[in-house]
């Protein structure tokens, strides 16, 4: 069923959370003060700076730097990368199977001190599907097939299309089910401030256990799947945040200029008649936890804003990467990754750990520049 803007703003993004909060959360939500309501305004340029220098290999080395490389006209523009490296033989490559771009360098068994600084120039602005003009947008047949797929992580038989099917067993039109899934995922999921980076998106071990913890390659990867198996198709799209929350929330922006750790996935699901709508139930979870004084209530001000927003907005004061999937790192032999959101490095033919910077070793800053 084709859904147009007025349908969307109808049923509204403002009312996504509220029936299943009741009415004295609504009234809150309401008379409260907090404030998260993104929308497309001016756009914001950006530079963001991956500096590496490897440990001493004893042997040969090389490394994998993701770069902007997904474009969206309404919201994210990539712009220039340039590298440069005193011995290493670098170039920019792109995984064929999902369009994802990097940065490969090499260096010779010989290179004691490789490294290499990466600088990477964008363009982004925020988002309220609510408020944009979206023309009649349709995915071809390639695109259909590619996100309902099931990847090695995303699996979409057994317990999670048994869940799925429960979630919109009552839901008639794909918005209904889309929202439905979010609401599910915020009210059942926790994030987990013990999870290592991201977390990894092993959705079906998440379902199986129990344990529906993580940060958001695991929360907002349940969403996508969850959204797949029910046949609509959605992507995880994988970044890092590069700036402040202009609305004040700590949580949910880089409070630095050094954002080494603040990778970030968030999702998208496909409607018919509204395109690409953005999610991120991660985010929500992420206020409850840890937006100040910290273990806020599901019915908490802050939150209630956040929960109404992330359905169908996103505040971009965030780099989107790529949306790839089991991604083949070009000319090594070790295992694919699941996604390509942090730099990658192996001395000697072995694997670094990307989770561990400081070991590794890698900084990355960002900084809001003149367009």
């Amino acid at each position: 069923m084709k859904l147009s803007k007025r349908d969307f703003l109808v049923g509204g993004v403002a009312a996504l959370s509220l029936p299943m909060l009741g009415r004295a959360a609504h009234a809150q939500a309401v008379q409260g003060a907090a404030i998260f309501a993104p929308k497309p305004g001016a756009w914001r340029s950006y530079e963001i700076k991956t500096q590496i220098d490897l440990p001493d290999p004893k042997g040969a080395a090389q490394a994998w730097i993701p770069v902007p490389s997904f474009k969206s006209d309404d919201w994210m523009r990539p712009g220039e990368t340039t590298f440069t490296t005193k011995t290493g033989t670098a170039a920019r490559v792109k995984d064929p199977k999902s369009g994802a771009e990097m940065i490969h360098v090499t260096w010779a068994a010989n290179e004691t001190a490789p490294s290499i600084e990466v600088v990477s120039r964008f363009q982004g602005r925020d988002r309220a599907i609510d408020q944009v003009s979206t023309a009649a947008v349709n995915l071809t047949p390639d695109e259909r097939k590619r996100y309902t797929a099931a990847t090695e992580l995303l699996v979409l038989d057994g317990i999670v299309k048994e869940t799925a099917d429960k979630i919109v067993a009552n839901a008639k039109i794909d918005i209904d089910k889309a929202r439905a899934i979010y609401e599910w995922v915020v009210d059942n999921t926790f994030r987990n401030a013990k999870t290592r980076g991201c977390g990894t998106g092993d959705i079906a071990s998440m379902l199986k256990t129990g344990n529906l913890s993580g940060k958001c390659a695991d929360l907002n990867a349940l969403y996508v799947g969850l959204a797949r198996a029910a046949g609509l198709p959605a992507r995880d799209v994988y970044g890092i945040r590069v700036a402040a929350s202009k609305f004040g929330y700590k949580s949910l922006g880089a409070n630095s200029a050094t954002i080494t750790k603040a990778q970030h996935c968030r999702a998208e699901v496909f409607l018919t008649g509204l395109g690409w709508v953005p999610v991120d139930p991660a985010d929500v979870r992420k206020v409850v936890l840890e937006e100040p004084p910290a273990n806020l209530a599901l019915n908490d001000e802050k939150v209630l804003a956040a929960r109404k927003a992330l359905f169908g907005a996103w505040e971009t004061n965030w780099l989107a990467y790529n949306d790839a999937h089991d991604v083949v790192l070009p000319g090594s032999k070790g295992p694919s990754i699941p996604f390509l959101m942090y730099p990658q490095a192996e001395l000697a033919g072995t694997r670094l750990d990307p989770l561990e910077p400081d070991a590794f070793k890698y900084v990355i800053t960002a900084r809001e520049i003149d367009a």
